[in-house]
């Protein structure tokens, strides 16, 4: 049964995909969204590819030092091979990747899956900010331009949620309510619950969990994370903005437009869909309208631009699943399983 609603879960997300696709391609020319693809220059689009690669090398290595704080001692390429499957995983099975790289990890290097796990929730929640950061910087610099792009995504819902206020309010109290109960019972039973196997086994999961996510401030070399940091998201930067050199159609727009894209492309990507398929091509399209870019010319630039970065993550993690299926074959030794204990 569980397994039939895992596969029922994944045929609703890609039909989602699918129901997004359309979104972006109704009512418009199939044959000038062609041409906008056949006369692409293409070069701009391998610089694009390339810094990709950097970038994948660059978030590994960001991902062992936290592993590292963590007393987690793994060697780069292991880190690196167990990411780029994670990856592959996401763009088949959203939001799976993350688990997915940390089982990969366990078995190639011992690394218990709630202490890695707890270092990618660190890296999400560093992403978000970083994120949350750009789309302020965004808004600061083309408010206008966005101001009536803000209001037709949020405005009707807005409008919807506050026609059911008393509602929404109610049931706000009533799942505060039950936490509450939740919690008082839990502190109540506590003694009981400690000679619950189960309940332990939950409370170690927990524990190395939040080792791996507050692992940042153990880390002996922070500035050089940082700017780890500062590299993978200028390499996403640079990866949109001399995509625009492609097509001629965004062959003039700015670094600031470069920059709404990332942004705004970043939550489509963000969207629990397959490899952002859909939703990063509606966010994309929707932000370069805003610049003066047709419809057409904006799907093109998405199809290519993701499609190239989803060809090329594919095979980068296609190549990284073989070689991890070759050291999953040979059992961890067991003094690497007490130098990541």
């Amino acid at each position: 049964m569980k397994q039939l609603l895992n596969i029922l879960k994944y045929v609703l997300l890609l039909a989602l995909s699918g129901v997004l696709m359309w979104y972006a391609v109704r009512d418009q020319d199939l044959s000038r969204i062609g041409y906008h693809i056949r006369s692409a220059n293409y070069y701009w689009l391998g610089i694009t590819m390339f810094l990709s690669v950097l970038g994948y090398f660059s978030r590994a290595y960001r991902w062992r030092m936290q592993l590292e704080a963590s007393r987690q001692h793994v060697p780069y390429w292991n880190v690196y091979h167990a990411m780029m499957v994670g990856y592959l995983a996401n763009i088949v099975l959203p939001r799976m990747g993350e688990v997915i790289r940390c089982s990969v990890l366990r078995r190639t290097s011992g690394v218990p899956v709630e202490v890695s796990l707890g270092t990618v929730i660190t890296e999400r929640v560093i992403d978000v900010l970083v994120l949350a950061s750009l789309l302020g910087a965004v808004l600061l610099m083309e408010f206008n331009k966005f101001w009536a792009f803000i209001q037709s995504l949020f405005v009707d819902k807005y409008d919807s949620l506050a026609a059911n206020r008393d509602v929404l309010l109610l049931v706000l109290g009533i799942i505060g309510l039950l936490a509450i109960v939740f919690g008082y019972l839990m502190l109540r039973n506590l003694d009981k619950l400690r000679e619950n196997a189960l309940f332990m086994k939950v409370v170690g999961f927990v524990k190395g969990l939040l080792a791996g996510v507050f692992s940042i401030r153990k880390m002996e070399n922070k500035g050089v994370f940082l700017l780890h940091t500062a590299f993978t998201w200028l390499v996403y930067y640079l990866m949109d903005y001399l995509a625009f050199k492609c097509f001629p159609a965004t062959y003039g727009l700015d670094v600031k437009a470069g920059l709404a894209v990332l942004t705004f492309g970043a939550f489509g990507m963000a969207a629990p869909v397959s490899g952002g398929i859909g939703a990063f091509h509606v966010m994309v399209q929707s932000t370069l309208l805003v610049y003066g870019i047709g419809k057409e010319a904006g799907i093109a630039y998405a199809l290519v631009v993701h499609g190239a970065q989803t060809i090329l993550m594919g095979l980068m993690g296609a190549i990284s699943f073989v070689v991890t299926a070759i050291q999953s074959a040979k059992p961890v030794s067991k003094s690497a399983l007490q130098v990541n204990s």
